[in-house]
């Protein structure tokens, strides 16, 4: 486990890439985070292993937050109400499709807002952490 914390990143860097993780790990649509995870990682140069160890970890929170984040984006876009499970699943396959793309795109806009700032709140938190780390005392601080 030692090793694929050390490859080469600082308890800063580190602690960005966990941050990244989890909240991208948190994004309302089951399956995306993974994909979005290695590409956000190997576009930045991070440390992949870690990046995906901290979306794993979200992924129950990820659940939790379906619902919360469609009545967030709802209410920032002042959308009409939402139709119940039971009305969704009278409605024609492509209304359907419809109704549930724009929920996700509703729970995305949400999904943002919140993102953009627990990123640099978990990452300002977890740096500190991290450097009293033993692993990491020899990493360069430079990023």
């Amino acid at each position: 486990m030692t090793q694929w914390l050390r490859q080469g990143v600082s308890p800063r860097r580190l602690a960005l890439t966990l941050a990244l993780g989890f909240a991208i790990g948190c994004i309302p649509v089951v399956g995306l985070p993974t994909l979005v995870c290695a590409a956000v990682a190997l576009a930045l140069r991070l440390n992949v292993p870690a990046i995906q160890a901290a979306n794993y970890v979200a992924m129950p929170l990820q659940l939790a937050l379906i619902v919360p984040f469609v009545r967030l984006g709802g209410r920032m876009t002042a959308s009409a109400p939402h139709p119940n499970t039971i009305a969704l699943l009278r409605l024609s396959p492509l209304h359907m499709a419809s109704q549930l793309s724009g929920l996700a795109g509703q729970a995305l806009l949400a999904w943002v807002l919140v993102a953009i700032p627990a990123v640099l709140l978990i990452t300002i938190a977890l740096t500190p952490m991290l450097r009293r780390l033993p692993m990491l005392a020899n990493v360069q601080a430079g990023d």
